[in-house]
């Protein structure tokens, strides 16, 4: 029977129909469906042929629709992009039919439009500019022929955004910049609210390449937020481009807990090859920042197989160069290099089409160049070494690391070890001027992660020499960078809506607890908010100017009758650098794995014997242990340098693991006073920061503490004058308001660090969670904090030796000193020894001596630690 005209326009809207619904899935990372969408599109056109002139110019119409989306989409799961390319120059043969002006500018724009993303897929970027031109010209004058423009918009805004990301990868900053932020403001003015969220993230790839993280992760975070608000899902991608954002600030451990949700998710939805190859590689780089080599490789050559399918140069280049970084750090670790690695690495870089993958040749090179320096040939090191371009304005801060590595390791094979410390040094400012873009503590810390070998070099050499004074200025130059920067109070208010919503859910999942009633919704909106707040608080700028290194004078100076113990390792060998009577000795302890493992084991006793009513025998046997392991850290730390240190107060500047080490449990150390510390340049801001002449004493006791209920009371009797806040009346906001320009504040709360970011590390108090953000924020922070009812000092060790936890984010703030225990404490054992220390400070006794005498009654049990100035 024959198809009526009106069937036939029927079947033309079902295809068009179809040919929507296929996009959207394809846009949503469901390739194959989308692609199978598209077809019943097309099948469905083949079902009819239109006679009538407009029957015939709508089908027409919908045909190369069809047949240039299935042409991209389908080059993304099966055909690949030779065969897109191939069926887009068909298309280009079907328009040659178009005789309508506006249509012919509308389907010829989107042609070129997806002829140029396809070649951008590929790497071929400069290429698809030119096409993205033809796009946006096509566009424009279908635009300007439109009866209502503001229906076209949305493909015009696409290609803009497409060519501004294009020009980004080619590494032309204003023409990128100025795409896209033509492509907001546009967006944004039309009320094209979703579209203004897609463009914000090339923009902040743009911020990314430039090297301004924070400002990234802004625009990754303003995108979210627009989402949810319009209650779309959140693209994967978006995901994918700021865990790049936390690689690129160091902070690899936490860019891999991202990618590994974002990777079963992309592997359930079937996402298409260059996707998952991309977020394979990202996670590949992560688990190679943090030393995880067999996941590194793993992952690298999943993301090379995937991308080598897809035909993506670049990104199989990045893969390789992932994959033989494992295996060269491998083999420079164990000192097995294998016979091939070097022809690998240079065959590899050989390979890669020039200048478009110049870096990652000069990468692979790189890698080769270490290789022949461990097999000691160097003059071949050295050829290739020259080989090396210098770095460009964009180039990545991790190239720039390498290369100076590279320079320095040739350099003490040639026997220049001056030359090699030049060469580290100039590394190591490259990299503080990196450092310096970044907003919150955890990208300045996380930075330091990019500059590791360089440090490790530096010391060595150093140590080397047995040069105590320079050893102690380069492991300065290199350790707790983030503790030199100047606390700015920069209040956020989209951060503390965030928080005060985290701590309404606080209330209402309690409460719903206390009435039976489910609590996992809640829980799940608990999580998603406190994310929100991290992330916002990664990018929330607090830091002002870099403070200058401290210089070993000026320590000797300000120390007077103290001494400072500085430690230090490099691979298993232990030092301490001693700072007394104006000048600086090196002593060798031997192994720092030694050290750190009875370190890790004192801890674990200590905790075990926190609980406040242990049976009498298990008390016994581990506090024999206990005991042990102390004497062990004394007899390798302390009494090697007994005859230097004499009775002196000291300033004490762990590394690593040691940051674990409660002093005060030492035997040589008993009663004296003794002040931790992340840095000399740390401990002399704070020493040299202005007392408070405040004489406001805060007293702040948080709910669900045992056997502690009269401490505050008796607190209370040592000043006359303390403010003390318990119960209902410990609410976030009038604690905050009590501690702003306190002298002194003791907190009795259970609290918990939190890894992900340290400024929201929190104290739980009567109406949820105050977080240490928000104490670092106030306009003067207390001068002294005490923590009482819970382990708060320096938590987590990064490389470079950045401390982070409640305590660091404090001392970073401005707060000159903090009282905190390292490990757990029963109640009643943190009842009385805070009785104790009130009562010394109360006296007139300083926070380390105050501290020293409460430790000496029973160190065990009271394992605090004073940090800060002392």
């Amino acid at each position: 029977m024959a198809v009526t005209q009106l069937d036939q326009t029927e079947v033309i809207r079902k295809a068009r129909e179809l040919q929507r619904a296929g996009i959207d899935a394809a846009c949503s990372a469901r390739q194959r469906e989308g692609i199978l969408l598209l077809r019943r599109g097309m099948a469905l056109l083949d079902s009819i042929h239109p006679v009538a002139e407009r029957m015939r110019h709508d089908w027409l119409a919908a045909r190369i629709r069809l047949a240039s989306s299935i042409a991209t989409v389908g080059s993304e799961t099966s055909g690949g992009v030779a065969s897109g390319l191939a069926g887009l120059d068909d298309v280009r043969l079907l328009l040659k039919a178009v005789d309508d002006p506006r249509l012919y500018a509308e389907l010829r724009g989107q042609l070129d439009h997806n002829y140029g993303l396809l070649l951008m897929a590929v790497g071929r970027n400069e290429e698809s500019t030119a096409y993205f031109d033809s796009s946006l010209a096509h566009k424009e004058a279908a635009l300007a022929m439109a009866k209502d423009p503001s229906t076209s918009l949305d493909p015009y805004l696409g290609t803009l955004t497409t060519r501004g990301l294009a020009y980004t990868r080619l590494g032309d900053v204003r023409r990128a910049r100025r795409d896209l932020v033509s492509a907001v403001e546009l967006a944004e003015r039309n009320g094209l609210r979703a579209q203004a969220a897609d463009v914000r993230r090339p923009l902040g790839t743009l911020e990314l390449r430039v090297g301004n993280v924070p400002a990234a992760l802004r625009l990754y975070e303003e995108s979210e937020r627009i989402y949810r608000s319009l209650d779309l899902d959140i693209p994967p991608l978006l995901r994918w481009e700021r865990a790049e954002a936390l690689l690129t600030a160091g902070l690899a451990e936490e860019a891999g807990a991202h990618l590994d949700e974002i990777l079963p998710v992309m592997l359930e939805q079937r996402s298409i090859t260059r996707d998952l190859g991309g977020v394979e590689l990202f996670r590949a780089s992560a688990a190679l920042m943090t030393d995880d080599l067999e996941l590194a490789r793993a992952y690298a050559a999943s993301a090379r197989r995937r991308t080598l399918r897809w035909g993506c140069q670049t990104c199989v280049a990045n893969a390789t160069i992932v994959g033989l970084r494992a295996d060269v750090q491998e083999a420079l670790r164990t000192n097995e290099i294998p016979p091939t690695l070097t022809s690998r690495a240079l065959r590899a870089a050989n390979g890669m089409p020039m200048p478009r993958l110049a870096d990652q040749a000069a990468l692979a090179r790189m890698l080769a160049v270490r290789v022949e320096l461990r097999k000691g040939k160097r003059k071949r090191a050295a050829e290739l070494l020259a080989r090396i371009p210098q770095p460009g304005r964009l180039t990545s801060v991790d190239y720039r690391m390498l290369r100076r590595l590279c320079r320095a390791e040739l350099a003490v094979a040639e026997g220049d070890k001056t030359k090699a410390l030049a060469e580290i040094r100039a590394g190591l400012t490259e990299l503080d001027r990196v450092r310096d873009r970044m907003g919150g503590i955890e990208l300045v810390s996380g930075t330091a992660l990019h500059g590791r070998e360089l440090a490790d070099l530096a010391v060595k050499i150093v140590l080397e020499r047995a040069d105590a004074a320079r050893l102690f200025g380069w492991t300065e130059r290199t350790r707790a960078q983030s503790y030199r920067y100047e606390p700015v109070v920069a209040a956020d208010p989209e951060l503390a809506e965030r928080v005060g919503e985290v701590r309404g859910l606080d209330q209402a999942i309690h409460q719903a607890q206390h009435e039976g009633h489910p609590t996992a919704a809640l829980r799940t909106k608990h999580a998603e908010r406190l994310r929100e707040a991290h992330r916002l608080g990664w990018h929330t700028g607090r830091w002002g100017r870099p403070r200058p290194v401290a210089r070993l004078a000026e320590v000797a100076e300000e120390l007077g009758e103290r001494a400072l113990v500085s430690f230090a390792s490099s691979g298993d060998d232990l030092v301490a650098m001693v700072v007394v009577d104006g000048r600086c000795e090196l002593v060798r302890l031997g192994s720092a794995e030694r050290a750190a493992e009875s370190a890790r084991m004192l801890n674990v006793d200590l905790d075990a014997l926190a609980p406040d009513r242990l049976p009498a025998l298990l008390v016994q046997s581990v506090l024999g242990s206990a005991r042990k392991q102390a004497e062990r850290l004394d007899s390798q730390l302390i009494r090697p340098l007994e005859a230097l240190l004499g009775d002196r107060g000291l300033i004490v500047v762990p590394t690593g693991p040691l940051f674990a080490v409660p002093w005060g449990v030492l035997p040589a150390l008993r009663s004296r006073p003794i002040v931790v510390a992340p840095s000399a340049t740390a401990w002399l801001g704070a020493a040299r920061s202005p007392v408070s002449r405040a004489r406001k004493v805060v007293l702040v006791r948080g709910p669900g503490l045992v056997g502690t209920r009269g401490e505050l009371d008796k607190l209370a009797t040592h000043y006359r004058t303390a403010r003390t806040l318990a119960g209902a009346e410990a609410t976030v906001s009038s604690v905050l308001r009590a501690l702003d320009g306190a002298k002194l504040a003791h907190i009795a709360a259970h609290g918990a660090h939190e890894p992900e970011n340290a400024l929201f590390s929190r104290l739980e108090l009567a109406d949820g969670a105050l977080f240490a953000h928000e104490m670092a924020g106030l306009a003067q922070p207390p001068s002294q904090v005490v923590f009482a009812a819970c382990e708060l000092a320096l938590n987590r060790i990064r490389p470079g030796d950045e401390v982070l936890g409640f305590a660091s984010a404090l001392l970073a703030s401005g707060s000159r000193t903090v009282i905190a225990p390292l490990s757990r404490v029963g109640d009643e054992a943190a009842a009385a020894a805070m009785d104790d220390y009130h009562r010394g400070l109360a006296g007139g006794a300083g926070p380390a001596t105050a501290l020293a005498d409460t430790i000496a009654v029973d160190p065990f049990r009271r394992p605090f630690v004073c940090l800060g100035a002392g």
